[in-house]
């Protein structure tokens, strides 16, 4: 729904992606949770709230066509992605769902720190009912009196977000038990589930494992894959935690859950202080040691006898680590049973005996970005609406069939958000995509432009591009710009402010030409459809980065032919 008049619900990765969940696990849950909104919400204003009906429609619009068009139940919806709330717009979007016969979806609040929405929600009862989750990111396992006093259900709804060593296994091994021995919390959400953007973007590798070579194949599947485990493979939505102390006397914690039909669960972590921070809230010391530790089965669960066991050592010191490994079970004795356990541990002991770790077929060798990459964007029903490999920052591009061009261009990759949206961070203004490898120097750029905004519209290919995610605002590089009025610029920055060249070009809108930048050393040139328009454009340092394509502003345009060749 860039557009207000026009609903699109085939856009993305995303509905494939929760699809191919579905298929795994059909009980698996599904959550959205806005982190931008289109910009025609906000009726010329940068907000969301102001006009909460049509927000309200907006949502709940995406959770019908998620059942209309592919089938699918979102669980749980949030309200905005670590920005302010609106009491006003909560309880509107409450009445919208209900009016769609929604009224199984729940609604989590506000996905950003436990305070201010706890104390919004003691003193306004009818928000209190409309609220089903309190949701708070990276709450390094604490919570606060109020979100207690609520009664509601508590979750980590983001967390995690580590580099996914060793090191981020043991962090998310930590959280996920912590969460709720210290927090109360019932859930724990990692940002993100698999980490498939370029790795020098911010947060690189900061999922739970790896696939970001798809020119390649190759894939990790890493350490906090088992970790994950330890907990999903013996828990089911639905489980409850067991009223535990959860702290082990040398450190170190344990959960236990029941799914109240009989079957014990018990998740162990003896993570060390080194071993475990997080990237985020800074980690106060802590000390962990080995131990012996006794645990007493009372209730229903003093005639269990045998517990299956898994069990995880992270190697910080042999650089061996074990993961996800079937131990010989635990005879339980009279209600009791003892485990010496040493640092950096996780075991689980389970009733279940459905675990596995199953097998996958070994990837691809890893390999960089081809140096010699084309794309002439000729695909009549892609799989998606992306291209591959061009990673967008701010903006949309999209494969465009172009009907009313009888040429060589009817199959284009179009820019597509005309008006900016109510962002999340300090995105650009420009909108920009990204390919390539960050490391390349000396690189030759070529690509077919077509300005659609007659005026003011205007296009660029660029290399050596240094910044993307949440600091693309100060991009740096070497730019290639052509405008509808005629004019070229040359800058060594996204926003246009460093200015290395410029001067007339004779380019027009809604016509194609062809753009060529070539950057070697510390010299840059640049053609225009086939013909030297401006060279010896010295760079004060000879930098590295991503090739890219972008706009001006959020305006329709068009590329194709890209080629890019490194050296």
């Amino acid at each position: 729904m860039h557009y207000e008049n026009y609903e699109n619900y085939f856009r993305g990765y995303e509905w494939w992606l929760m699809k191919e969940a579905k298929k795994r696990n059909p009980n698996i849950k599904l959550i959205g949770l806005p982190w931008t909104f289109p910009g025609w919400i906000g009726r010329g204003q940068n907000w969301p709230y102001n006009h909460p009906d049509v927000t309200a429609y907006y949502v709940v619009s995406w959770i019908l066509g998620a059942k209309q068009y592919h089938n699918l139940d979102i669980d749980y919806i949030g309200i905005w992605n670590e920005r302010s709330f609106s009491s006003r717009y909560i309880k509107l979007l409450r009445y919208t769902l209900d009016k769609q016969g929604l009224q199984r979806v729940r609604i989590i609040a506000s996905d950003n720190m436990w305070e201010p929405i706890s104390f919004f929600m003691m003193v306004d009862s009818e928000l209190h009912k409309v609220v089903d989750i309190i949701g708070a990111h990276y709450p390094g396992t604490k919570t606060v009196p109020n979100a207690l006093a609520t009664q509601k259900k508590l979750w980590a709804s983001e967390d995690y977000s580590t580099f996914n060593d060793e090191a981020g296994s043991g962090c998310w091994a930590r959280i996920l038990n912590q969460n709720y021995v210290n927090g109360n919390m019932t859930s724990t959400i990692a940002w993100n589930l698999v980490a498939s953007y370029y790795e020098d973007l911010p947060f690189g590798r900061d999922g739970l494992m790896t696939a970001q070579e798809p020119w390649s194949g190759y894939y990790a599947v890493e350490g906090p894959i088992w970790v994950t485990a330890h907990t999903t493979q013996f828990t089911y939505p639905g489980w409850h935690y067991l009223q535990v102390d959860g702290h082990l006397e040398h450190g170190g914690s344990y959960v236990a859950l029941t799914d109240g039909l009989g079957n014990l669960t018990i998740i162990i972590e003896t993570m060390t202080y080194c071993h475990s921070q997080c990237i985020r809230p800074p980690l106060l010391p802590f000390i962990v040691s080995p131990q012996k530790a006794t645990f007493y089965l009372k209730g229903s669960f003093h005639k269990v006898k045998i517990l299956k066991m898994w069990y995880t050592k992270l190697g910080f010191k042999s650089a061996n680590s074990t993961f996800f490994h079937p131990l010989p079970p635990v005879k339980v004795h009279e209600g009791m049973f003892s485990l010496n356990l040493d640092v950096d541990e996780v075991y689980t002991l389970t009733t279940l005996t459905t675990g596995q770790k199953g097998t996958y077929p070994d990837p691809p060798q890893s390999k960089p970005f081809p140096s010699n990459y084309k794309d002439d964007f000729k695909i009549r029903n892609p799989p998606f609406s992306e291209a591959p490999h061009f990673a967008d920052q701010t903006g949309v591009f999209e494969y465009f069939v172009n009907t009313s061009d009888p040429g060589d261009h009817i199959f284009t990759l179009r820019q597509v958000v005309i008006q900016r949206p109510i962002t999340w961070a300090s995105d650009a203004d420009q909108a920009i995509s990204i390919i390539g490898d960050f490391k390349w120097v000396n690189v030759t750029i070529t690509c077919d432009v077509y300005i659609e905004r007659l005026g003011n519209g205007g296009v660029f290919i660029a290399g050596r591009v240094k910044n993307g995610g949440i600091y693309v605002r100060s991009s740096k590089g070497l730019f290639f710009w052509v405008f509808a009025d005629g004019t070229y610029r040359v800058t060594g920055d996204l926003s246009g402010k460093e200015v290395l060249m410029k001067g007339m070009s004779g380019v027009r809108a809604r016509v194609w030409h062809t753009l060529t930048l070539n950057l070697k050393g510390s010299s840059a040139s640049g053609s225009l459809n086939g013909y030297p328009l401006w060279e010896n454009v010295t760079l004060s340092e000879t930098s590295h980065g991503w090739a890219a394509i972008g706009t001006r502003s959020f305006e329709f345009a068009q590329f194709d032919n890209f080629h890019v060749e490194a050296s």
